[in-house]
């Protein structure tokens, strides 16, 4: 049972109501997550607007998924495992790069370092060696896709930590930690 409650469409003032509605036409369903974010309509709004300019960024959708995928099963997150596989499929990763992205692996060279880059930050705590840098920029991945990296694992902790706290059900078909 969830600790924080979601908020309800018919529950939403007019300018969250706008929200839920822009989000179900975009994507077809307001997820529990947002319903659970829409309790501070700050941070619903804000996750809205700095996921959607990652999509603007160098990372393609599939290396997003990926970072997701890493993300959260080094944060055990099955909320967030559960919408990103599916999500992950959508992206075009197969069941084989969705195992490999849980344990932090990708078949390309350059998601690989990134998948590994995200689950060093996550279980670091952000607190990397040059060698860690090193290893990654030996990897191909320059200043500029470290930051969104790290951008990522910001979002994706984000929901992360909301789902553990928040005990948000599962919305999406069930994946296992």
């Amino acid at each position: 049972m969830a600790r924080i409650s979601t908020i309800k469409r018919n529950e939403a003032d007019a300018q969250l109501a706008i929200v839920f509605d822009a989000v179900k036409a975009k994507i077809g369903v307001v997820p529990n997550l947002f319903a659970t974010f829409a309790n501070s309509p700050a941070v619903l709004n804000g996750y809205l607007a700095f996921s959607d300019a990652l999509t603007h960024g160098r990372l393609s959708a599939a290396q997003r998924e990926t970072l997701a995928l890493a993300i959260g099963q080094a944060n055990s997150c099955q909320y967030c495992l559960s919408a990103h596989t599916l999500l992950g499929k959508g992206a075009g990763l197969d069941a084989a790069a969705i195992k490999d992205a849980r344990q932090g692996n990708a078949a390309d060279p350059i998601t690989n370092a990134l998948a590994k880059l995200a689950v060093k930050i996550v279980t670091q705590r952000g607190v990397l060696s040059d060698a860690d840098i090193n290893e990654a920029k030996d990897a191909g991945v320059d200043d500029g896709l470290i930051i969104e990296v790290i951008a990522s694992v910001a979002l994706n902790t984000l929901t992360n930590y909301t789902n553990h706290i928040a005990a948000t059900e599962i919305d999406f078909p069930v994946v296992q930690l």
